[in-house]
């Protein structure tokens, strides 16, 4: 059961914003080609990035309603998220997709598979109608796209198992021992 993802290639918005937030990184002169001795300040432009693709509309709006919200929230989350990630490892964890590309093999899927995005999701965005597309060469396979709610959270909402739960339960009971 997939979680927050489309079966092709990372291309498009998804590649790009990846790509900026990299070179971020690579680029800034004290990251010292990953050998650096403190967090390149490049890092908060990374995290910027990072904050925007995984963030949904309506609770970036509900959470930073103001000015002066917005302000105080990104000033937060750079900070905190500062003490916690590493350059290093943040490049590993956007560029470990750099070749993922399971489309080739989608008709060869015997077993039942549902996939699950959100209608908040920046970084895969409904509009592109991918992922109805291609659930169509999975012969079991399912697409759910959950609707854009208070406890959707953009592309997070994957950390959110309340929402995909009944799902899930779902996907169990068809895949059991007598759906074989």
């Amino acid at each position: 059961m997939p979680l927050a993802c489309l079966p092709v290639p990372i291309a498009g918005r998804n590649r790009i914003w990846r790509k900026m937030l990299a070179d971020a990184i690579r680029n800034d002169p004290l990251w010292e080609g990953g050998e650096y001795k403190q967090q390149p300040p490049a890092l908060t432009t990374a995290i910027d990035l990072l904050l925007i693709a995984g963030s949904a509309p309506l609770q970036m709006q509900k959470t930073a309603g103001t000015p002066q919200l917005a302000d105080k929230y990104l000033a937060e989350q750079v900070a905190e998220r500062r003490q916690i990630t590493d350059a290093n490892d943040l490049l590993y964890a956007v560029e470990s997709s750099h070749d993922y590309d399971p489309s080739a093999d989608l008709e060869k899927i015997k077993v039942p598979v549902m996939f699950i995005n959100s209608a908040d999701d920046f970084i895969n965005p409904p509009e592109l109608g991918i992922a109805e597309q291609e659930i169509k060469r999975v012969k079991r396979g399912k697409f759910v796209l959950l609707p854009v709610s208070d406890a959707t959270r953009g592309h997070s909402t994957h950390t959110q198992a309340k929402v995909w739960q009944q799902y899930l339960n779902e996907l169990l009971k068809e895949s059991g021992p007598e759906s074989h």
